[in-house]
């Protein structure tokens, strides 16, 4: 991990979070007008036959100090975006947009207002919730060969671990349209993606027309809670992944994916010495 932020946080003014905002929002949307970037388009109602990896992740979460019809409002944002999401196939060479495939969350569209995090807290905005859209995507990602070719973490580790089942950092923040996750298929075969929701859990598939010949194995290494000189706790940890031969089972490498590092927003239990 590079740099931990041995300094106190600066906090921003209104004014300059909201030209900041303008700014990457209309950078993007240049970048988007001038890249050659082929992306996914097409959507196919039958799935293709072989599930390579799939996932679920609860709908409704007690999230401390957070009121349920937050929760209760991000299902309906997070349906309207399955409906877009479900069925795009990525063929080989192809660059999958969750912004450009969702389009922006507007009142109009049907998005209401959901929990946003923001700055260590959380607000009400329009689309709020489809971050557990783009964490779900991310970490089946992570378990294909497909590549993560832009993914952005939280800065802020706003709630404490209740019910965890993945490693701290395993996820992908998104913002619109700035904060963007990008997955490449540099495969040669076409991979499809398929989500909906259930009555209790969000549950996406990858799925490819041939089975899968690996299996991947997520893991977060150097895990660390550090309290540092201005008085925050930071906590960071490095994410690898091992690959496996799907039918011999045998380990055959294992890399680095990424690092994370956030300010801790709760005090963190410490274990009696």
């Amino acid at each position: 991990m590079n740099n931990l932020m041995q300094h106190r946080p600066v906090k921003r003014s209104i004014l300059r979070l909201k030209a900041g905002k303008w700014w990457f929002t209309n950078k993007r949307r240049l970048k988007w007008l001038l890249s050659g970037t082929k992306l996914a388009k097409i959507r196919k109602e039958q799935s293709l036959p072989c599930v390579v990896y799939t996932h679920a992740t609860p709908l409704m979460r007690q999230l401390r100090n957070v009121e349920m019809w937050l929760q209760t409002n991000k299902v309906i944002n997070l349906r309207l975006a399955a409906e877009k999401l479900n069925g795009i196939v990525l063929m080989p060479g192809e660059t999958f947009s969750y912004w450009r495939a969702i389009g922006k969350p507007t009142r109009q569209k049907g998005y209401v207002d959901g929990m946003i995090l923001f700055y260590g807290t959380y607000k009400t905005g329009v689309g709020g919730g489809l971050c557990q859209m783009s964490n779900l995507l991310y970490w089946m990602t992570l378990h294909t060969p497909l590549q993560v070719v832009e993914r952005h973490r939280h800065s802020y580790d706003v709630f404490p671990d209740a019910g965890r089942t993945q490693p701290f950092g395993s996820g992908a923040t998104c913002a619109y349209n700035y904060l963007d996750l990008q997955i490449y298929n540099s495969t040669d075969e076409p991979y499809q993606l398929v989500v909906g929701l259930t009555e209790d859990k969000l549950v996406g598939e990858w799925r490819s027309s041939l089975p899968a010949k690996y299996r991947y194995e997520v893991l977060e290494k150097d895990h660390r809670i550090e309290l540092k000189p201005w008085g925050g706790y930071i906590r960071s940890n490095a994410i690898y992944r091992k690959k496996y031969a799907l039918e011999e089972g045998d380990l055959l490498g294992e890399e680095y994916i990424t690092g994370n590092e956030a300010i801790m927003m709760y005090a963190p239990l410490l274990e009696q010495s």
